[in-house]
């Protein structure tokens, strides 16, 4: 089965972020012989006076393939891993979605979306995950992660938001690569202009930046580029700041 498996509020000023824990659920999962993860996105959410948050206010999501007989075992063990993981005076929740029984995928979407717009209740959440057939609990402190874990995977679910945790890798003899050998050396599955209208051939060729960031896009690992004004190379990756939207 697929599942998507969000977490938020589980770090504090100089722990661990909640990135590097999602990685390590997923690190688990493949360890336990479950199933495989997928690489961990970031959601940026309202960032709010009333909103608690460490630093941006966003939350993760990775999705995952498992065997169906393991998944309650999963669950449990990422409870687990957040209860005796996650930061003094963070406020952890845990969202895991079995896709294939989601009962209301458009409204787990939507609230994904309103989470990056308005600020919504634990009430809600639970609401919704009532709803949906969602497993959703809270680890500790006032469990508000949990409005941030389950929008992350309604993000995620989406198909059309987020920023690859991590950042890509390439080696570009005399500093440019063509699009081809980002996908073989990555596993960036397009590479498209700013704005994702034109996805570039294989044999386009690309400047890279300093920090290359993937996107998620139609539900692909994408890469953002943006023409650099010269015949060549006519692409370049984009900056942190122009991905801020994702």
């Amino acid at each position: 089965m697929k599942i998507m498996v969000g977490i938020d509020d589980t770090d504090g000023v100089g722990t661990r972020g909640t990135g590097a824990l999602a990685v390590l659920l997923g690190q688990l999962i493949e360890e336990k012989g479950w199933g495989k993860a997928m690489p961990v996105t970031r959601h940026q959410l309202l960032v709010h006076p009333s909103i608690p948050y460490t630093s941006h206010n966003s939350s993760m999501c990775f999705e995952a393939g498992i065997d169906d007989v393991y998944l309650n075992s999963f669950i449990a063990a990422a409870a687990c891993f957040l209860e005796s993981e996650c930061a003094p005076g963070s406020d952890p929740g845990l969202c895991v979605v079995n896709v294939e029984q989601l009962q209301d995928r458009k409204g787990l979407i939507d609230f994904g979306y309103r989470a990056k717009e308005q600020i919504i209740s634990k009430e809600d959440a639970y609401d919704l995950a009532k709803r949906a057939g969602v497993h959703l609990s809270e680890h500790g402190g006032t469990g508000q992660g949990v409005i941030g874990a389950m929008a992350g995977v309604g993000l995620r679910l989406s198909g059309n938001d987020g920023r690859f945790k991590g950042k890509l890798k390439v080696l570009a003899p005399d500093g440019i690569i063509s699009v081809r050998d980002i996908k073989l050396q990555t596993g960036v599955e397009e590479v498209r202009s700013l704005g994702g209208k034109a996805v570039l051939d294989d044999g386009e060729m690309v400047r890279p930046g300093e920090k290359i960031k993937a996107v998620l896009l139609d539900s692909k690992m994408t890469l953002l580029v943006f023409p650099t004004g010269t015949d060549y190379p006519r692409w370049q990756t984009c900056t942190k700041d122009q991905l801020k939207k994702f």
